[in-house]
């Protein structure tokens, strides 16, 4: 089977960044590629769930945003997670617009990104109206790690509900 790109999809992927964007981009920037994971999802009942998968990142709409796609177990198993997310940088809040959706689950959360120190954090609401931060740490040329935490509140707790160990397949 010979699979073609289409009209679409070619005009949704760019290249890389437009010159005057391009070190406002590098926050999210050396993410694209693709890359594997190891999962691990906390219960609230005290059990672990642990999966591979794998995400790709690349540059879209004229290079002026970013876009992925997170699989839950690595293909071609049938999946258990199939998001994208969107990313958006804003100068006018130097921050980045985050909009996740899995549509397999009916999850999604808007969020907004910025850097704090060495890590990438993410700080939002989830579909079910929980507060939600998402942190990329321990960033390295070729893996990170992704820990996702939730609460209900301001005066909550942050409780760790997924972790990701990511590392780069491919430039």
């Amino acid at each position: 089977m010979t699979m073609t790109i289409s009209p679409f999809l070619t005009a949704l992927g760019s290249e890389g960044p437009p010159a005057d964007r391009a070190k406002d981009m590098d926050l999210y920037g050396w993410l694209i590629g693709s890359w594997e994971m190891d999962t691990v999802h906390y219960l609230d009942d005290g059990t672990i769930q642990k999966w591979t998968g794998e995400c790709h990142f690349g540059w879209v709409l004229e290079g002026r945003a970013i876009q992925d796609v997170w699989i839950r177990p690595k293909r071609p198993v049938p999946s258990t997670m199939y998001g994208t997310t969107l990313r958006i940088f804003d100068p006018g809040i130097d921050g980045w617009h985050i909009i996740w959706n899995d549509p397999l689950n009916r999850d999604h959360s808007r969020q907004i990104g910025r850097a704090e120190g060495k890590d990438i954090v993410q700080l939002g609401t989830d579909a079910r109206g929980l507060k939600t931060r998402w942190r990329f740490t321990e960033i390295t040329a070729n893996s990170f790690h992704w820990i996702g935490e939730e609460r209900s509140s301001e005066c909550d707790p942050w409780q760790i509900t997924y972790e990701h160990l990511v590392r780069r397949t491919k430039p």
